[in-house]
This record gives C-alpha cells, structure tokens and sequence, in this order.
C-alpha cells in the first residue's frame, strides 16, 4: 500500500561551513572538491551506526540526518568508512560505514509553503514519471486524476507517486526536519512556466491504511485548542489622540461582546504603541508594550493596562514615524508560541521611517520586517488613516506599507486606507477585524475543521474575506503543529517547485542554514563594500579596487582578485564559497563597474541603502535566539545554523 507523507517538516541541509579560523587544532576535516573552504559533511541514514574504528562491533546508533564533518575515508575489510566529528575543531568522534552516510554538498534549504491556496504536492518514483504529467496537456488533469485514484485507494503496484505533502502546514521552526535535495534541473511546462524538479531524500509516514497503537485526535479535536493573538501596534504621536480613544473603544466592546462565551478565553489581544525620536526630541519612548496579550486575561486587564496610554503631547521630529519599531517591538518582545493566529494591527497616520533615517532605531525597511514577521507565522494589516495632513505623504507611506502587508497566499497587501482619515470607519474596520477573529475561534471550537477555507467569493476583498483566507492559512499550520508526527525512514523521490493546477504558485520557499561565522561574514562583507561604495562613490575604478581590498581582507581566493578579466563583484569571490551555485540573483554580485557607473547617484544610494537594511536583518537573526539550530548531536554552539531566507541575501 502506498506511503503518505502525513508530516513533512520539510528543510533540506546546506554544506555551507566556511573554515573556521582560530582553533587550536591542526587537523581539519577534507575539504570539498574543486573548494578551498567548504569541508566535506554527510548525513546520517536511518540505522546508522557510530564505531570506534573500521570494522569495530561496537557500534552505538546515531540521530537519522545526523551532520558530520568527514576527517578521513579509508577502506577496510571491503568497506568504505567515514572517519566523523560534530565540528571543524579537528575532533572526530569515530567511524560510520559510507554506505550507512548520504554525502551532502547543496548550499540550499527548502521549505513547504503554506498549502491554503494550492494542491499538496505530489512526490514521484522517478524523475521519468514526474515529466509525465509536467509534460502532459493538462498538468493539472494529470495529478488530479492520481490524487483521485490515491482517494479511491488499491493502489496498484506500479503506482508513480510514492508520497504527497500533509494537507497541514508544517512549521518547520518548531519541526525541524533535515530533507536534503539530490538533484535539482530546470525545465519548463507545456504552458510555459519556469520550474524546478527537485530529487529528494523524503520521509516517508506509515502506509495510508496502518492502524496506529494509539487513535491521533482529530482536527476537529486539535482545533479545540485553537487559540487568536491580535497585537494592535499604534501610532501615539500628537495627532494620533481620537484614533488611539477609538481603538480603544472597539476592544472593550468585543470584550463586552464575547464576555461569558466559551470562546472569550481563546482570544487575546495586545497594545504596542511607537513614535519616533526619543528622549532626545521630549518624547517618552519610540516603542513600548503596554499590553502583553499573554497577561491580559479579560477586559479589565485591558483596560487598566493602557490607562496611562495617550497621545504625546509634543510633535515628533519626522512626520513619518517609527513604525517598524512598533512590529518589531510586537514581534519580539511579544510570546506568540502560545497562539496558533497571529495577527499584528498596525494602525497610523503617517509614513514608516525608512532605515537609513538617523531617527530608525531598527535600520530595517518593509522588506526586511516582513521576511522576519514571516518566519514568525504573523500577519501584518495595516490601517492607513488618510488625513488630510498627510496628503503629501499618503503615496509613499502606501508603498512601504503593501510591502509590509503582503501575506503568502493573500491575493493583495493586507493594506486597508481609511478615508478622510475618518475616526468611525476606523472603528468600524477594527471591529471587522476582530469580528472575524472571533468567528474563526468560534467555528474552531465547534469543530468545524474548514474554518476559514470557503472561498472568497469574487471582487469581495474586503478587510473580513482576506482575514478568513488568512485564517485559513493559519489553521493549517496551527494543525501541522498540533500533529507532531514523525517519520522512521528515507526514500528518494522527485517533485516539482510549482503546483500544477496553478504554477505561478511556489510550493516551497528557498532559505540557506548560516553558520553565526556565516552570518557575521555576510555582515563584514556587505560593511566592506559599504565603506568602499561611500568613500569611492564618485570613483567607480577606485571603488573596484577598494572593494578587491576587501575582498583579500577576508581570505578571499587570490587567483580570482588577480584575475583582470574579473570585472564584476561574483567574479571575485566577494561573498565566498558558501553562497557560490546558489540559485538566485545577488543585487551585489551583478553589479558591474560599467553599470555602476550608469547609476545616477540616486540609484547607487538606494541601493547601499538596501544593504543597510540587510546588516540590520542580520542583527535581527543573530538576536533571535530561539531560530537558531542543532543539526548535530554534540556540536559545539558555533555549529548552529540559522534558516535565512534566500531573498534577504544581498
């Protein structure tokens, strides 16, 4: 009987270890061929085993997908062994069979995106029957009649797909699975889309038609325990007074509304307000949690909480405040593990500060706060209040804000204008939004299992439909969590980056495992092109050569920092081997000394402003202790990797 991947945390392992400078050790693991930092690792298979020597009885089993850095290969007795050790510290710790080991030298990590708006991907046998149905007329009639016939069960014996995605999300954060990608070839459908087949080692769960020992409770049951977090981030400057009075207002009647239901203990809400300038300018603080959804428990625990909350009674230096403080200070100092929706409510009249304003105490942009309130699993809605003293500035604030706001799987920003900047519809869209909040919890506690899973019907977008598709999103992932199921073995299998019924559609994101020495690499290298750029700007030839400097000043490879055909940054090698093959389009390495040239100075200023915005992220990820980690058991601290979103690379 056909294997179902019932739960998939899926994140496939990066060989992305840079040579780690300063240990005392002389020996260091083998090096990659054809590389000159990157060391040799390898995955343990299920069953393997870890010996004191070649040939040794006295094997003791290690974690499946365990990583190792390889110190030798030998052969003994008509095996291959793999001497191994946690770190590159020059320690091993034994002997593995090679066969018992899968070597690993991808730089890139994949995770399932949230499968609310698409179909769960189907994994083949072989790469011959995935082609089958990318190459078919209608790729998507192809894998809905093998979705069919998986339903219908009696599989037969030379059924093509082997495994399918769960229909839950699973957050790989809080279950981390090691899935490496084998091969990777581009290709194109009968309809013209770019995509990706992926070969995979995926883990597979019992076979569809096992009895478990113990019955898993439903989702029905799951969804009992379903719990809402909605953190409203206010804008508290001087114009701010009949808005922050409204929201205010608009709580305490839901909490009026819920009172005595069941579902008024599953529904928490929070208050983070934020200005800008500080002290400096006489206000109090740029941002401050006054309420903490986690302790506010009823309505007067609300209320008392942001008794002392008004709006400043001086003007701030900027028209646009700190905005991103504010989220940031919700996504951060705020607990959400507790909550399987979480929603943030950003409610202003004015622009955010962008990053490389002096006033910024994040230094980040929209981007870079909504790739970090992504990994969180929190959505973002923005009520933009459209005063008319703000009418210069409405444009620009819209922008940043549908960054900010954009959700995976939501047709549009969860961007919302209030006209005139009127304090009813305010009102009126904060009770929408709790509303529907609410509902969500409600029909979780009643058991119904397709909360929020109706579609929205069409041209409906308003602030209640996108919360329902957001809500949708957010149970699946909260099931993927509640789940918790494990798989005991690999095989190999092959899928497609794209759905089938919808290939504009990714069906994984792409992240890179960074080591802290990784992170604080891509930190001093985007600092050394920074200072290069802002003291050569006017001297394209001489920012080249500043940025060669660097470049040798990291360890760069020599032989490409003298090659004079070298002409743009990937040329040289500037951010090293672990980024090297990785399937995207650095910003940074692209650059030419030609194209620099062509930029206005504008565009050269936007663009080291986006590099800017990356070192802040990176702070952001270096901070965020709880991302960080362990893929192997009994390495050091320096061996935590991060999951870093390939687009916030440079």
């Amino acid at each position: 009987m056909m294997t179902l991947l019932r739960s998939l945390a899926l994140a496939f392992v990066a060989l992305l270890v840079v040579a780690q400078p300063g240990f005392a050790a002389d020996r260091k693991p083998l090096l990659m061929e054809g590389k000159k930092t990157l060391y040799q690792r390898v995955l343990a298979q299920p069953d393997a085993q870890l010996f004191s020597k070649p040939g040794a009885a006295d094997g003791k089993p290690v974690p499946a997908m365990s990583l190792y850095y390889v110190y030798a290969r030998q052969d003994s007795g008509g095996a291959s062994w793999l001497e191994v050790g946690p770190a590159a510290d020059g320690k091993s710790i034994g002997w593995i069979p090679a066969k018992s080991a899968l070597d690993w030298k991808q730089q890139i990590v994949l995770t399932f995106t949230n499968p609310s708006n698409r179909d769960p991907a189907l994994m083949f046998d072989t790469s011959e029957n995935l082609e089958k149905v990318i190459n078919a007329e209608d790729p998507s009639k192809a894998a809905a009649a093998l979705r069919q016939t998986i339903a219908a069960g009696n599989l037969p014996a030379d059924f093509p797909v082997i495994a399918t995605e769960p229909n839950t999300y699973i957050d790989f954060t809080k279950q981390f699975y090691l899935l490496p990608i084998l091969d990777a070839r581009e290709t194109m459908t009968q309809a013209g889309f770019a995509a990706t087949e992926l070969q995979l080692a995926s883990l597979p769960a019992v076979a569809v038609d096992a009895k478990p020992a113990e019955a898993a409770p439903s989702e029905a049951e799951m969804l009992q325990n379903f719990t809402a977090g909605v953190v409203f981030v206010i804008d508290s400057t001087k114009s701010m007074g009949p808005y922050i009075k409204r929201t205010r207002e608009a709580v305490e009647k839901l909490y009026e509304d819920i009172s005595g239901k069941s579902v008024s203990s599953k529904v928490a809400f929070g208050l983070v307000a934020f200005r800008a300038g500080g002290k400096e300018a006489g206000i109090d603080y740029v941002s401050k949690v006054f309420v903490d959804p986690n302790k506010a428990v009823d309505k007067a625990a609300f209320m008392n909480a942001i008794k002392d909350l008004s709006a400043a009674s001086v003007s701030t230096p900027r028209f646009d405040e700190d905005s991103f403080a504010g989220v940031m200070s919700a996504l951060k100092e705020i607990d959400w593990s507790k909550f399987g929706a979480r929603y943030i409510v950003l409610i202003t009249d004015a622009g955010a500060l962008a990053g490389d304003d002096p006033l910024s105490t994040t230094k980040m942009n929209a981007d870079q706060v909504r790739l970090y309130a992504k990994d969180q699993g929190a959505a973002i809605y923005t009520l933009h209040l459209l005063t008319p003293a703000g009418a210069k500035d409405h444009a620009a604030a819209k922008s940043q804000y549908e960054i900010l706001s954009t959700y995976p799987g939501v047709a549009k920003p969860l961007y919302y204008p209030i006209a005139d900047g009127s304090v009813d519809r305010l009102g009126t869209a904060v009770e929408l939004l709790s509303d529907a909040v609410v509902k969500q919890i409600e029909d979780a506690s009643a058991g119904k299992v397709t909360v929020g899973a109706e579609p929205v019907p069409a041209g409906k977008t308003d602030i209640a439909a996108d919360t329902a598709t957001v809500g949708h999103a957010m149970r699946l992932a909260y099931l993927g969590r509640a789940a918790k199921t494990t798989a005991p073995r690999l095989v190999q299998s092959w899928m497609i980056d794209r759905d089938f019924a919808k290939p504009t559609v990714a069906t994984v994101d792409v992240r890179v495992l960074l080591t802290k020495a990784q992170l604080s690499d891509l930190q001093q290298t985007l600092k050394g092109v920074l200072d290069a750029a802002h003291e050569k700007q006017f001297d394209p030839a001489g920012f080249y050569d500043a940025v060669k400097s660097v470049a040798a000043a990291l360890g760069r490879d020599p032989a490409k920092l003298q090659d004079k055909n070298a002409t743009r940054l990937s040329q040289m090698g500037l951010l090293g081997e672990y980024v090297e093959g990785l399937p995207y389009k650095s910003a940074v390495l692209n650059i030419d000394e030609d194209t620099w040239k062509s930029w206005p100075i504008a565009q050269q200023n936007y663009f080291l402003d986006e590099l800017e915005r990356k070192q802040a992220l990176y702070r952001a990820y270096n901070d965020d202790v709880d991302r960080w980690v362990a893929l192997t058991p009994g390495a050091p601290a320096s061996e935590l990797v991060y999951p870093v979103p390939l687009d916030a690379l440079p």
